[in-house]
C-alpha cells in the first residue's frame, strides 16, 4: 500500500488576515485528511509544527516514501500584497510522477476553487520541498492568504480541501477512494487458511501480507467486497467474506 510524508506548512510568521497562521490552518487541512487517509488505505508519516522545512526534507529523504505532499497557502509580495487569487501545485522539472501527482491535484481542486481558470500545475527549480527529496514531491499553495476572499476560502473550506486532496491521491495510486467510517475490530474467519492482504481490492493483485483464522484486525474502510484492515502494521485490502465485525 502506498505511504506518504505528509508535511503541512511550519511557517507560524505567515499571519492571514483573521490573525491566524498559515502553520495553523495547513495543520487542520493535514488533521482532516488523516480520516480519509486511513479510509483509503493510505499510510503516512506527519512532520510536526516545531520542525522546520529543512528537517522535515530530512525526515523525508530518510524513510521511503512515494510520495512527498506539502501543504502551504500563497503570499504576495508587498507590492502587490492582497491583489492576487488562485490555487499553484508545484513540481520539480524533470520528475515524471511529481508532474503526474501535481497535474491530477491541479485538476481535482479546479472542482472546488471558486475559480477554475486560476488553478495550475507549474514546475520549479527552488522550492526545496520539492527539489531536494527522494521520493517524488508535490507542494500546494491552496490559496493567497493575504487576498479576504482566498483566505475565506480556505478556512470555511477546510473538509472539503481535505476530501479532493485525498481523492487526488487514491487517482494517483490507482486505489479506490473510500469515505471515513469509524474503525472497528473484526475477527478473521476462514476456514483453515490464512487470510491474503492484498495491495488493491482484486483477487489478482499482489498478496502483501496475511493473517491468520481467529486474529484481530482493524477495520477502516469498505469498498464493494473488501475492507481496508490494518493487521499489526500491515494495511491493505481483505475480502470480507472472511472478516466477521
Amino acid at each position: 500500500m502506498p505511504i506518504i510524508y505528509l508535511s503541512p506548512s511550519t511557517q507560524e510568521w505567515n499571519l492571514y488576515l483573521n490573525g491566524g497562521t498559515e502553520e495553523y490552518y495547513m495543520n487542520l487541512i493535514a488533521d482532516a485528511m488523516v480520516p480519509y487517509l486511513r479510509s483509503c488505505g493510505i499510510q503516512y508519516t506527519r512532520n510536526t509544527p516545531n520542525m522546520t522545512a529543512a528537517s522535515s526534507i530530512r525526515a523525508s529523504n530518510a524513510g521511503r516514501y512515494d510520495l512527498h505532499l506539502a501543504l502551504h497557502s500563497n503570499a504576495s509580495p508587498e507590492s502587490s500584497a492582497g491583489q492576487n487569487r488562485g490555487s499553484e501545485v508545484y513540481y520539480a522539472a524533470g520528475s515524471r510522477n511529481g508532474k503526474r501527482a501535481a497535474e491530477i491535484i491541479a485538476n481535482n481542486l479546479k472542482k472546488i476553487y471558486p475559480y477554475p481558470e486560476k488553478v495550475r500545475a507549474l514546475t520549479t527549480n527552488y522550492l526545496g520541498e520539492v527539489t531536494k527529496t527522494r521520493a517524488p514531491a508535490v507542494l500546494i499553495e491552496f490559496a493567497y492568504h493575504d487576498n479576504q476572499e482566498d483566505m475565506d476560502w480556505i478556512v470555511n473550506n477546510i473538509q472539503a480541501i481535505a476530501a479532493n486532496v485525498v481523492q487526488s491521491l487514491t487517482e494517483y495510486f490507482g486505489i479506490p477512494f473510500i469515505l471515513p467510517q469509524q474503525p472497528v475490530v473484526g475477527v478473521v474467519t476462514t476456514q483453515r487458511t490464512s487470510l491474503n492482504i492484498r495491495s488493491k481490492p482484486s483477487i489478482t493483485a499482489p498478496i502483501i501480507g496475511q493473517v491468520g483464522r481467529g486474529y484481530r484486525v482493524t477495520v477502516y474502510g469498505t469498498w464493494e467486497d473488501w475492507y481496508v484492515i490494518d493487521s499489526s502494521g500491515v494495511v491493505g485490502y481483505a475480502n470480507s467474506r472472511y472478516i466477521t465485525l
